[in-house]
């Protein structure tokens, strides 16, 4: 196996025994002693790689031990192992045969940076969302049972994922169900950002106080002294150490639940781990073990500020504009100042919206719900009956967890409440499972709920009061992207609900895009200049409620073209189409967005080329629709995607 980077980065690097490694077998002839020496090369490895290719990083560092006990105890692919997210599955990857593939780590057409069925086999399930990893390990267990087979399986979830109701669903079915089935709840105090919420409180309390595992110890060993023990001495005893449990672990949320539990075991302690684990392998039912790790081991800034290094630090553009996440937060600043009824609500991700300063400067009137996008829209639309104005910062691809939320909690009763989709389209190498394409399908279809989408930054200032002066809930999608460097200084005004801009005026055929594929147009215009075709170019601004009239006006004397970043089927362009037949306006008309099939990484530029959203496949789309400017008058629209 070659473990050099191409462009010899890695020279005078040494892995003695991990270039060894080319899948889990290869760790069962390792002793403990050498399992300690491969996880600190691991860590060099992971320092080394992830510094070059970018992507998760601390959490990574801190379940090398884990992973290498997991693969040294179980056997891949044929027992099962269940990632929770995903980011944190490097190290199993490094470990099943794609440590050769790492220079290609979410990199356009390579290594992708969540666990992957179609990729190797020893990715039991494909993930990338939070909270997923006991439902779906449970469910190949019954599989398993349903088959007759044997195989061990094993979900590991961390203890941010717990807080999500869905976890909280499958341990309880679990219980009932009662199979062999193993999970380890990995407890680095983090997700991405601290952790919150009653149950982050009671698995501190369980890993700090030492007294009941001491004293369940002592009891232990007290039952192994005792000479010819009886059956009833034998239930006395195992009554008095429950007695003791009962005393010092609060609550016993896991054993309720049906499991047994153990723990809390040192998680880079790899004897005590690997011990831990055989005698949990052995256990019949559900068995959770409780392990403790620290985000980041091995590396010191990681250790220090976890949340920093939760993925490796971009390097910053010089003179760059700042991205739509920073202005909307800086926007929220400027709206709680002016309105004390604005608060914020967000699902784990006050640094990734933009939301840290905020915290700072108003404590009282944030609130960071955890891993659970149901409860934090619902959650807002109490905050909204009681007088409260929320702002739900939420990224497009979570949203679709909280959509019976949307529907039912907000839109149903009219509730103004403003959600602020970030990371809405392409968001580059986390692919597919974070690509924020459905939202516009899946939201234009509820009704009572306004939609909209800024051109640049200057403009989700705008949107963003607009959206606070309304009276019904409000739906702001915006991407994970650098601004084009608007004016962010003007003062705050108003945008009128449904009317679209016009920002070019033109004869041949008529392109209306939303959001950042306004500056795709834009310069698509030009280039159509150069071939003779004039373009008028209308930032649409509004998915729902559309401008009705200037879509009309134009579709009855020129070509369409609309552009979109987010699904082709159901979007913008699905809902002109729909005008137009409704209205019985006859005319050509082009569609352009995200195919029938789901996106994978790699960057904006790469991805929104490969979908054909960049200025070349605009302008051939142009040129193609202009060809068929005088068929308009044939019997129905036409489209292309």
């Amino acid at each position: 196996m070659e473990l050099s980077w191409a462009d010899g980065s890695f020279e005078g690097c040494c892995f003695t025994l991990l270039e060894h490694i080319r899948s889990p077998k290869d760790l069962k002839r390792l002793n403990e002693s050498q399992l300690v020496d491969l996880a600190a090369e691991v860590r060099e490895f992971l320092v080394e790689s992830v510094s070059k290719t970018g992507g998760h990083f601390g959490a990574n560092l801190g379940v090398v031990e884990l992973t290498l006990a997991l693969h040294k105890v179980f056997d891949s692919p044929r027992d099962k192992i269940v990632w929770d997210v995903g980011h944190q599955a490097y190290v199993h990857k490094m470990l099943t045969g794609r440590m050769d593939k790492f220079s290609t780590l979410r990199k356009f057409k390579g290594l992708a940076g969540f666990p992957k069925r179609n990729e190797s086999p020893h990715d039991a399930f494909g993930v990338g969302h939070a909270s997923t990893s006991i439902s779906a390990g449970l469910g190949m267990a019954v599989a398993r049972d349903l088959a007759g087979q044997h195989y061990k399986v094993v979900s590991v979830i961390g203890d941010g994922a717990l807080t999500g109701g869905m976890a909280m669903e499958a341990l309880n079915h679990a219980g009932e169900v009662g199979t062999d089935f193993l999970v380890i709840l990995n407890d680095n105090e983090m997700s991405i950002a601290e952790n919150v919420g009653a149950l982050s409180q009671y698995l501190t309390r369980l890993r700090s106080d030492p007294t009941y595992s001491r004293a369940k110890a002592e009891i232990e060993n007290a039952m192994r002294r005792v000479p010819g023990i009886g059956r009833t001495l034998t239930r006395t005893l195992e009554r008095l150490k429950d007695s003791m449990r009962h005393m010092f672990v609060p609550g016993l949320l896991f054993e309720g639940f049906g499991f047994k539990y153990l723990g809390p075991v040192d998680g880079h302690d790899l004897p005590s781990l690997l011990k831990m684990l055989e005698d949990a392998k052995n256990l019949r039912g559900p068995v959770l073990l409780h392990m403790v790790t620290q985000k980041g081991k091995g590396y010191a800034s990681a250790e220090e500020a976890p949340d920093k290094w939760h993925a490796w630090p971009s390097s910053a553009k010089k003179n760059s504009p700042p991205s739509y996440s920073k202005v909307f937060g800086d926007t929220m600043m400027e709206l709680a100042e002016a309105d004390p009824r604005v608060v914020a609500v967000t699902p784990a991700m006050v640094p990734g919206s933009g939301l840290t300063k905020f915290r700072e400067r108003f404590p009282n009137r944030i609130y960071d719900v955890g891993i659970a996008e149901q409860h934090a829209a619902t959650f807002c639309a109490g905050l909204a009956a009681a007088g409260r104005k929320p702002v739900l910062a939420i990224y497009s691809t979570f949203l679709q967890r909280a959509y019976d939320q949307v529907i039912h909690d907000i839109c149903i009763q009219q509730l103004p409440v403003v959600i602020a989709i970030d990371r809405a389209g392409i968001v580059g190498p986390d692919g597919e499972t974070h690509q924020g394409a459905f939202d516009m399908a899946y939201l234009r279809t509820i009704p009572n709920l306004t939609l909209m989408m800024p051109k640049d930054e200057g403009e989700l200032r705008h949107m963003m009061f607009t959206a606070l002066q309304q009276q019904g809930p409000v739906a702001v999608r915006y991407p994970r992207a650098d601004g084009a460097g608007a004016n962010v200084e003007e003062p705050l005004h108003e945008i009128p609900i449904g009317k679209s801009e016009l920002l070019r005026e033109g004869d041949d055929l008529c392109i209306m895009a939303v959001g950042p594929m306004v500056g795709v147009a834009l310069q698509a215009a030009e280039r159509l200049a150069q071939q003779g075709l004039s373009a008028s170019i209308i930032n649409a601004r509004y998915i729902k409620p559309l401008d009705k009239e200037t879509i009309i006006r134009y579709a009855k004397v020129m070509p369409l073209m609309t552009i979109e970043e987010g699904a082709l089927a159901g979007g913008f362009g699905s809902a002109v189409a729909e005008l137009l037949m409704d209205e019985g306006i006859q005319t050509e008309l082009a569609r352009k967005g995200f195919p029938d099939h789901f996106i994978e990484h790699g960057t904006r530029a790469e991805v929104l080329s490969e979908i054909g959203l960049d200025v070349d496949h605009v302008v051939d789309a142009a040129t193609k629709l202009c060809g068929h400017k005088d068929a308009r008058q044939s019997p129905s629209v036409r489209a292309w995607s």
